[in-house]
């Protein structure tokens, strides 16, 4: 069985959660452009390797990051969107 550690209720199975998507900053919408959104909305860096990911785990109702392998899917790290996160793109 495969588990996911929820940053709230521990390790957990994997049925109890769903994915979010990847995490990404939302751009300025007074300032974006229509070209710009399409892209933010339509567009994915599918590279595989490490990706900040939002998940949600369904009994408690909790958000949270998981910092993901995507070509081994280990999980390095949870946590709560609390922390905060730095992006590849900000470095």
């Amino acid at each position: 069985m495969k588990l996911l550690k929820c940053p709230i209720n521990g390790t957990r199975p994997i049925s109890e959660f769903v994915y979010g998507g990847t995490y990404r900053e939302m751009p300025d919408h007074d300032v974006v452009t229509d070209s710009e959104w399409a892209s933010y909305v339509h567009y994915r860096d599918n590279a595989p390797g490490l990706k900040k990911e939002w998940w949600y785990h369904g009994p408690s109702g909790t958000w949270f990051i998981a910092e993901r392998n995507t070509l081994t899917d280990e999980v390095k790290d949870t946590y709560l969107f609390n922390k905060p996160v730095e992006l590849e793109s900000a470095k």
